[in-house]
């Protein structure tokens, strides 16, 4: 099968642009409820499997400790807001290591007010600003109790292992190859269907178990503290918000999106194929509104999915809308 087109964008009566992608619903079994495009299209989820990254992290035993912000950064692609670093900080200062003890890269913040903060004290943006550090915190918390050696983000330490048996466990498939992330990370490749069924598995746990436990947890504090997981204006965070606590959600580089709805007892998960973040957002949202979970017409669906879209005089231009066939 093909990539399906899911998202229009139109100016006047012109259809300007398409977003084509694959989408999967699945139920609580991990069954295919409902899918565009190819289910079974091999893909990099990107960030928006760090849930599933810090399954081992409570799973050894090695988060126990760990309070609910730490479990949300853990899943965080953050924008290296003062309440994202702050936290990373201290969290390494806990474990008794520092910035340097990081392997994800100095990454430049994206959020305005710690780069202005930068600028005016002609300081330098660190490891703890790259949006994976909690992510790498958590990493650097699990390979303390694992006693691994320093470069914790290499394919073939302990650390890294036990992250991609709990991909292969929760996804049900043997991934057929791995990239390096940007955050140095190696990141496994997986079916769209497969990364909604890990979806799936998040949403019906219910603490019968270690990893069912662990997922509670890890959902639950995405839900909980949203701006940790990305931050201001960002969909995660805006998203999150707008359905009240009840859906976790998590963007992935290239276009890829997961969402977990406990009380619905459904994974998703889509990949949008040009990369683009625009399509990304507004599939997500399509499929949140589908599923009942988003209102269409709250302001943060708006803002990606059937709103006005204005130029720089505030004249309306446009909108985008869902492709005929998509959630339709």
């Amino acid at each position: 099968m093909t990539a399906a087109p899911l998202i229009e964008l139109w100016r006047n009566d012109l259809l300007e642009s398409l977003h084509l992608g694959h989408a999967v619903i699945c139920d609580e079994n991990g069954d295919i409820e409902a899918a565009w495009g190819d289910p079974s299209a091999v893909i990099f989820p990107r960030s928006s499997c760090k849930m599933v990254q810090a399954l081992p992290l409570l799973e050894s035993g090695a988060g126990a400790h760990l309070t609910t912000e730490q479990l949300a950064l853990s899943c965080a692609s953050h924008q290296g807001a003062a309440i994202h670093t702050n936290r990373v900080a201290g969290w390494l200062s806990d474990l008794g290591l520092a910035e340097s003890d990081l392997r994800c890269g100095v990454q430049t913040p994206a959020d305005e007010p710690e780069l202005k903060r930068l600028h005016k004290s002609d300081e330098s943006p660190c490891q703890i600003h790259n949006n994976c550090s909690g992510k790498h915190a958590g990493f650097l918390t699990l390979n303390k109790h694992l006693g691994g050696g320093a470069d914790y983000e290499l394919l073939d330490h302990p650390v890294q292992q036990a992250c991609k048996q709990a991909f292969e466990e929760v996804t049900e498939e043997t991934s057929p190859t791995y990239g390096i992330d940007g955050c140095s990370a190696p990141n496994f490749a997986t079916t769209v269907h497969g990364l909604a069924r890990a979806m799936s598995s998040f949403a019906v746990a219910n603490d019968t178990s270690t990893r069912s436990n662990a997922m509670v947890k890890l959902r639950e504090a995405m839900m909980t503290f949203p701006e940790l997981v990305a931050g201001e204006t960002r969909a995660c965070t805006e998203l999150m918000r707008a359905m009240g606590g009840k859906v976790a959600i998590k963007t992935g580089a290239e276009a890829v999106f997961v969402a977990i709805l406990p009380e619905q007892r459904k994974g998703i998960a889509l990949k949008v194929i040009d990369g683009g973040t625009r399509g990304a957002e507004a599939a997500i949202t399509a499929l949140l509104i589908h599923l009942g979970a988003l209102d269409a017409n709250h302001p943060a669906a708006l803002k990606r999915l059937g709103g006005d879209m204005t130029n720089w005089r505030g004249t309306v231009v446009g909108t985008s809308k869902t492709a005929a066939g998509f959630v339709g």
